[in-house]
């Protein structure tokens, strides 16, 4: 479990820095406001279409049914898979469509302050980006099956293949005059998905042996939809969230929804990282256990993943808490994008880096739901974590604009993930967390001191550097910031934690070692 943590978390990684290199290049371009924001807003209905469908969590509603129906019958198991990538192709090709029909109506609900121009402009890149979803949600059943067979790899290459490819269109298309604008980015979402999400898990899986059949009858599908029906009905403040930032910060002024999403793409990386790799990876792991009927080892291993990750996940949020302006800077900064961009997306970052621990929480306790083949309870509470924001979005819009968004975004999942971990240990995980609180308590407590430098390095060291390109300012305050808070933290573990230590330093020591031995 742990490697194949570590191959998800080293794909998400590469594949948010090409995220964020993407969207450098937009910012450098377009800035903050007019296309930006209409770009950002199109993803709005797609995104939603995919929730709609559990197209995120079709592959966590398969695991458990196929794991067992290829133990025993092979034959029949290929059978229900057929039904399922069918259903899934069927489905998610009609509601596209009709979504492609309506935009022109779909785009003023999407953008509610957006003005006749934007909107038609809006509809424009609707149209481009939907007909995307018809290649992710069967791309997902593919990818089922290479969880089942560990196959992690394959399913760490989708997401990097995909951003590449919406580089690619971005860039190129403009510059050889087959686009204007934002259209490439467009496009290239369209190419990413059909390359990453589904050519590359379909032609993979059908190496290993594919058997697919043109069906629509199974058994066993009448479980999927009981199992999946909860997360298509039920829409939480984690899947929604992204949404909520497009469509309530349109009406927080103009460059308020560029601001948000720039602010969130790196709020994302530690997620997904951290929080997002330990889900994925341990699920598999969790699903089997459950299927045996292993309580104890379901608890302890749930226990021990909770805890390491969560001694990662703080100093990782603490500092980039500390250097928020400066990594924003580094990234967006230049074009079109201005120091005052920097300055007005920096306490947004802040704020929703408060909710990285809660993420983490909230996606591996959803997991442990989802390997108990229980998707109603995750759906339940989010569904009423949403209910509660809604009004809040409204409320606190006009009194703190872009802030209130990032603030009730951040307490919503907080409140989420709570709420969960309590569900889940007055009923099947009673001891597991007991440790939880105290791993992310020490090791916030061996990141202090490493976040007074961060700020001393920003104040002090960065006037030092006032006669070098900004640039160059930022990625070398970041560079002095990072090391020094590294090293204090592994030296405050040495002597006070040295599991810790251990767990982060220890793989590249062994590493170290068993080179220097060959």
């Amino acid at each position: 479990m742990g490697a194949a943590a570590l191959i998800m978390a080293f794909s998400v990684l590469v594949s948010r820095f090409m995220g964020l290199f993407r969207d450098k290049i937009i910012s450098w371009q377009f800035g903050a406001g007019g296309e930006t924001d209409i770009y950002f807003a199109a993803f709005v209905v797609p995104d939603f279409l995919n929730y709609l469908l559990a197209g995120g969590y079709i592959s966590i509603t398969l695991i458990p049914l196929l794991s067992k129906r290829f133990e025993e019958d092979e034959e029949d198991a290929w059978r229900f898979f057929s039904t399922v990538f069918c259903w899934a192709a069927l489905s998610i090709g009609v509601v596209s469509l009709a979504a492609w029909l309506a935009a022109p109506k779909l785009a003023p609900i999407v953008a509610p302050g957006f003005d006749e121009a934007r909107c038609l402009r809006l509809t424009r890149f609707l149209r481009i980006v939907l007909p995307a979803q018809v290649f992710f949600l069967p791309g997902a059943c593919l990818s089922a099956i290479l969880y089942l067979r560990r196959q992690f790899s394959v399913p760490a290459l989708m997401p990097i293949l995909y951003n590449g490819g919406i580089l690619l269109f971005g860039v190129g298309l403009p510059w050889l005059g087959l686009a204007q604008g934002m259209e490439g980015f467009c496009w290239g979402v369209l190419a990413g998905a059909f390359l990453g999400a589904f050519l590359l898990p379909c032609l993979t899986v059908r190496t290993g042996g594919l058997h697919l059949e043109l069906r629509f009858h199974h058994p066993l599908m009448k479980k999927v939809l009981l199992l999946a029906l909860p997360l298509m009905l039920g829409q939480s403040v984690v899947v929604l969230d992204e949404q909520f930032v497009r469509i309530f910060g349109s009406l927080a002024g103009d460059g308020a929804v560029s601001l948000l999403s720039y602010a969130r793409r790196i709020m994302m990386v530690p997620v997904g990282v951290v929080a997002q790799a330990a889900g994925v990876a341990s699920f598999p792991f969790l699903a089997a256990l459950a299927a045996r009927g292993d309580r104890e080892e379901f608890r302890s291993t749930l226990g021990r993943t909770m805890q390491n990750s969560m001694i990662v996940a703080v100093p990782v949020t603490l500092w980039m808490i500390a250097a928020a302006g400066p990594v924003l800077g580094f990234i967006f900064e230049g074009g079109r994008f201005s120091v005052a961009d920097t300055d007005g997306a920096a306490p947004l970052l802040q704020i929703m880096l408060l909710a990285v621990p809660f993420w983490l929480l909230q996606q591996v306790t959803g997991r442990a739901f989802y390997a108990m083949q229980d998707t109603l309870t995750p759906a339940v509470v989010g569904t009423l974590a949403t209910l509660l924001a809604v009004p809040c979005y409204v409320a606190l819009i006009p009194l703190f604009g872009a802030s209130a968004v990032a603030l009730v975004t951040t307490v919503s999942i907080a409140l989420y993930a709570l709420a969960l971990l309590f569900i889940a240990c007055r009923r099947w995980a009673s001891g597991a967390f007991a440790g939880v609180p105290g791993a992310a308590w020490r090791s916030m407590m061996l990141s202090l001191p490493g976040c007074g430098l961060t700020l001393a390095v920003r104040q002090d060291f960065f006037h030092l550097l006032s006669h070098l390109p900004p640039l160059l300012q930022q990625f070398l305050t970041l560079a002095v910031s990072g090391i020094l808070f590294v090293a204090s933290w592994l030296l405050l573990a040495h002597f006070f934690q040295p599991r810790y230590e251990n767990l982060i330093a220890g793989p590249v020591l062994r590493r170290l070692h068993r080179g220097k031995k060959s």
